[in-house]
């Protein structure tokens, strides 16, 4: 028999409300004897005294909510509990429940878990659940609402379809080439073929916008030491996150910050100062940690310190590229006065005073929303479907070329388990299914 789940749906902690969720055969049965009355009505919000079943103590006045299979989020009876918030009413409820024949504590996942091999969700949509929960900004919201609505999976479903159905045509053509097929019926499948190859080749050449939309875009604040970057890493966080000392190499490691721009996530990551002869093997070593973050950066900030012109660090002036936001700091006590370094337009700044933050912040919300920004289709958000789309996109490619027939319909069929391992939706029976409806009807 499937076991009764329950946890608590919300946050652990003092708060106003508490929900714990139980799902499987046993959910109403324990909701009859938490209450000792007749079950709710299904979906009706109901106010209702608990008590513990064993020794009849009264537990809390809760509102439930029972939902029946399968129009429940598992797809199983499921009943939702919802508590006054404090941690002896939560401890209570749960300890009576676990006291229940038949009832256990939810491993992590398991409630989405259940959903997706009850069929109310599928893979991509099970992820969406989990980076919706994690979202801090407006975009990783949407981003995950829209997968979560089956954005993603629509699309690769459509996709699977069509090779499924191509699939069905070259093995008609091989295993039925007596009977009265329509002639030429597997070379149809090619244009089908190549158009998905390009179609799959146009949706992973993306820049990885939906990886780094989850995981939030990377800036690398680099410059020589006492130019500034700490201050200025501090001034965009609107908070002492890193130490600040007049004492040149003071920072040693990289330091990050996660920040809102526009409503897209960053990572913001102060680096070590930059020079050509390190103080200690220490400092050395942060310098190459700060380089090799410049080099991994989707963002550079260089800052330059104002009060050293017309002089410039060689080495940040060396890190400077297309991808790159070029600072002036101290301008409080020192005349910018340079419009550009080494051809890059600059942003004079203070870190201390604030002046010129507006303009950096926009400048980095506008490189931000350029990497991120979506034209409408939904992006892939997760390595494993980058790895899978390639391995279907190669084998179409293999199919498109080979020599047989044979060897054209098992390069689709592993093109089709590719996408089907992204939903976790991998049928046998589809193959089967097309080739009744096209070719059997009536037969």
């Amino acid at each position: 028999m499937i076991p009764t789940i329950f946890a608590l749906a919300t946050a652990p902690g003092r708060a106003g409300v508490a929900v714990v969720r139980v799902s499987g055969p046993a959910s109403s049965d324990a909701l009859a004897a938490l209450t000792g009355k007749p079950l709710p009505e299904p979906r009706m919000a109901t106010l209702v005294r608990l008590r513990d079943p064993q020794t009849g103590e009264a537990l809390d006045d809760a509102l439930v909510l029972r939902f029946t299979a399968p129009r429940s989020f598992t797809g199983e009876d499921v009943v939702e509990l919802h508590l006054h918030g404090g941690r002896a009413v939560v401890a209570g409820v749960v300890e009576a429940l676990s006291a229940r024949p038949g009832l256990r504590v939810a491993e992590p996942g398991e409630f989405t878990r259940r959903a997706f091999e009850n069929g109310k969700l599928d893979l991509t949509e099970a992820e969406a659940v989990a980076d919706l929960v994690d979202a801090e900004t407006s975009a990783q919201r949407r981003q995950a609402l829209r997968q979560m609505e089956g954005a993603l999976g629509t699309l690769y479903d459509g996709w699977r379809e069509r090779l499924t159905r191509s699939l069905a045509h070259i093995e008609a053509d091989i295993d039925f080439p007596d009977e009265d097929l329509p002639s030429g019926v597997s070379d149809a499948a090619r244009p089908v073929l190549s158009a998905l190859a390009a179609e799959i080749d146009a949706h992973l050449d993306d820049r990885g916008r939906g990886e780094r939309l989850r995981e939030g875009l990377h800036i690398a604040i680099v410059g020589a030491p006492n130019a500034g970057k700490s201050s200025l890493l501090n001034a965009l966080a609107r908070r002492e996150a890193a130490i600040v000392s007049a004492r040149a190499g003071t920072t040693r490691d990289v330091i990050e910050v996660h920040l809102d721009l526009g409503g897209y996530p960053v990572v913001l990551a102060d680096t070590a100062g930059l020079r050509e002869a390190a103080a200690d093997e220490v400092e050395e070593e942060g310098i190459r940690r700060a380089l090799d973050r410049a080099a991994r950066a989707d963002v550079k900030v260089a800052v330059f310190d104002a009060t050293a012109l017309p002089a410039l660090d060689p080495a940040t002036v060396a890190l400077l590229d297309k991808d790159t936001v070029v600072v002036l700091n101290k301008t409080d006590v020192a005349d910018a006065g340079v419009p550009t370094v080494g051809g890059w337009e600059t942003v004079a700044v203070s870190a201390r005073t604030g002046a010129g933050l507006p303009e950096l912040e926009r400048r980095l919300t506008a490189f931000t929303a350029d990497r991120l920004a979506g034209s409408g289709a939904p992006a892939l958000t997760r390595a494993r479907h980058r790895s899978a789309l390639e391995e279907c996109r190669d084998a179409l490619r293999r199919a498109l070329t080979a020599p047989l027939p044979e060897l054209m319909a098992e390069d689709v069929r592993l093109a089709s388990r590719a996408l089907g391992r992204i939903t976790g939706r991998v049928d046998v029976e589809d193959l089967l299914d097309v080739i009744f409806r096209d070719f059997c009807i009536g037969k």
